[in-house]
């Protein structure tokens, strides 16, 4: 425990780093040091704007063949 307290820095790179760390009280395992798993980025409403592009064919209706395969 007095190792841990001293190289906590180090224990903490080592687990960030993929190595398993645990920490022992009287040579008994008591803590095992993991990474948190980064969290998953929060989508941005609007953060296409400007960056797509379309014209007015866009907005025409799609051909019978092209709407046949969207419905199956």
């Amino acid at each position: 425990m007095h190792v841990a307290k001293t190289q906590l820095s180090r224990l903490i790179q080592a687990a960030e780093n993929g190595d398993e760390v645990v920490i022992a009280r009287r040579d008994v395992p008591v803590v095992r040091l993991v990474p948190i798993a980064p969290r998953a980025k929060q989508r941005k409403f609007g953060a296409m704007k400007g960056r797509a592009r379309t014209d007015d064919s866009f907005f025409e209706p799609l051909a019978q063949d092209e709407l046949a395969r969207w419905e199956s």
